[in-house]
């Protein structure tokens, strides 16, 4: 896709479309596709302006930033147009949901969901951990290791790799997937508590692949 910059849009096609481009909302985080509104020229300069997406309300007939309302911004991350200028996607982080009927996007509770969204969970839960650290909550298992220390923490990594191993061998597929699920999850936390990240982890796969074709 073609970058849209500040000084682009003239090179947009406004004509084909009355002065209006549809514009489809991309979470920045989870790759969710939250609603889909239309743009101006002056609903585009204003969300380039502000850093809030802002359209161009065809009912109230007047500019209009989502969230105006509610308090559920949209804060723009990027902005890119379509091969023939006639459309455009934004990424844009979610301050809540997208929908005016309390959804997280316009398309209902039952939205189909990429295998990207799903994946994406890992970092909502890598942040839920970094929150548990700073704030140790009360009755919290991640604030319970925590106060037992890094050694426990590693201790517990290599318990789980073992039980996911020992259960791929002689569990059931459920068991399977519930021993991975703890492992993943010790994972996140001795990463976070050593300073490190998942998304270290991912850029270190990928070097692998890129220098192998295959792992």
């Amino acid at each position: 896709m073609t970058r849209l910059k500040v000084q682009d849009p003239m090179r947009l096609d406004w004509d084909k479309g009355g002065g209006l481009l549809p514009a489809i909302v991309q979470d920045a985080g989870s790759g969710a596709v939250l609603m889909l509104g239309y743009m101006n020229r002056e609903a585009l300069a204003a969300t380039q302006t502000s850093g809030r997406v802002t359209f161009w309300s065809r009912s109230k007939g007047r500019l209009w930033t989502k969230g105006e309302t509610s308090g559920n911004f949209l804060e723009l991350k990027e902005i890119s147009a379509d091969c023939d200028g006639d459309t455009l996607l934004i990424l844009a982080e979610p301050a809540g949901p997208a929908c005016h009927l309390g959804t997280a996007t316009c398309w209902g509770e039952s939205a189909p969901q990429s295998v990207a969204q799903q994946l994406a969970f890992l970092g909502r839960l890598e942040q839920v951990i970094t929150q548990r650290i700073a704030t140790r909550p009360a009755g919290s298992y991640t604030a319970k290791l925590l106060a037992e220390g890094t050694r426990r923490i590693a201790q517990k990594v290599g318990e789980e790799g073992l039980e996911l191993a020992l259960a791929g061998v002689v569990q059931s597929d459920q068991e399977i997937i519930g021993e991975a699920a703890d492992l993943l999850y010790h994972t996140l936390l001795l990463l976070k508590v050593k300073g490190l990240s998942l998304s270290q982890v991912i850029v270190e796969l990928e070097a692998r692949h890129a220098a192998t074709g295959t792992r």
